[in-house]
């Protein structure tokens, strides 16, 4: 699929970032850029989005890895589908494999470390707001955290892709549907005559039943 080179550019682009922030910056810096409310801040994420941790941190870079697998196999059944949803799709996959490479590779390169125990690199920061999530907010309530919270280029592209799927799955399942009502509205136009009936060319029907005799 020719969009499938959306996903290699969102993950050179994020690695390309991360690079230069690594070699550039040291953990915990932070860079205005735009006063206080935009800034490039280093920091790394041994857990999910918005800091979120369960487990081993290899834990966490298994599942990535399978949800990232069951990504490209539903790709792959829906085959070249309306575009902007399949686009949206990619974009996620892009995302998810950037970070991947950060949890394979980041701890090994970086630290010393074992694969697949690495922390992904952040450093795009939005300060727009900060203070603790009420209790009751699933997954995250009770963490104190930012609006938004520190990021990359992959998860920006996981969140783009992800309003983008929200917005066109109602308009691509349409699609699946559609031909199969037309098919369905074929068959109805030209109901089956009764057994033993055939419509003459006149219009009228004649009664051709085993054993009459024309």
């Amino acid at each position: 699929m020719r969009t499938i080179w959306l996903a290699a550019v969102v993950v050179a682009v994020d690695q390309a970032a991360k690079i230069a922030v690594v070699n550039t910056m040291y953990r915990g810096q932070s860079i205005p850029v735009i006063g206080d409310w935009f800034r490039l801040t280093y920091t790394e994420n041994p857990g999910m989005a918005f800091g979120i941790e369960f487990g081993h941190p290899g834990l966490v870079t298994v599942f990535s890895v399978a949800a990232t697998a069951l990504i490209i196999f539903y790709l792959l059944q829906i085959g070249t589908a309306y575009a902007p949803y399949r686009m949206s799709l990619i974009l996620v996959l892009g995302g998810a494999v950037g970070n991947i490479v950060d949890r394979v590779l980041y701890g090994w390169i970086l630290y010393d470390e074992p694969l697949f125990v690495g922390r992904v690199v952040d450093f795009i920061h939005f300060n727009i707001w900060r203070g603790q999530i009420p209790d009751a907010v699933p997954l995250i309530g009770g963490h104190f955290t930012a609006l938004f919270p520190i990021w990359n280029v992959a998860d920006m592209a996981i969140v783009v892709g992800v309003l983008g799927i929200i917005s066109t799955q109602g308009r691509y399942h349409r699609k699946l549907v559609q031909p199969a009502e037309v098919q369905g509205g074929d068959a109805g136009d030209h109901p089956t005559a009764p057994d033993g009936v055939v419509e003459t060319p006149s219009g009228d029907s004649e009664d051709l039943r085993v054993g009459d005799t024309a």
